[in-house]
């Protein structure tokens, strides 16, 4: 990958976007440090080979079952665990 991966990348457009989830404005920050740490290790693009954009995480987090924003995109992160291994840490573990 050429350049920052985090180059463009629009963690509060992320964050108003979670509103839709519902969730406390604490949770919806708290997510959004989780996506800007996994944008920061561009580690979504080399292992899916798709390019993480907030629009990419919002359609990924409305795929989730069910819940608020930390518990859609723990589902999510779930899921990239099961797949590729090694996205633990990007989990919320807890917000306020």
């Amino acid at each position: 990958m050429n350049g920052d991966p985090t180059d463009g990348f629009d963690v509060e457009a992320v964050v108003a976007g979670l509103e839709r989830f519902g969730g406390s404005a604490l949770e919806r920050r708290t997510v959004g440090r989780c996506v800007s740490d996994l944008a920061d290790s561009g580690r979504y693009a080399e292992d899916a080979g798709i390019e993480l954009t907030p629009d990419h995480v919002l359609d990924q987090l409305a795929d989730a079952p069910d819940g608020g924003p930390a518990d859609r995109w723990n589902w999510w992160i779930g899921s990239l665990e099961a797949a590729y291994g090694g996205y633990t840490a990007f989990q919320v573990r807890r917000f306020g």
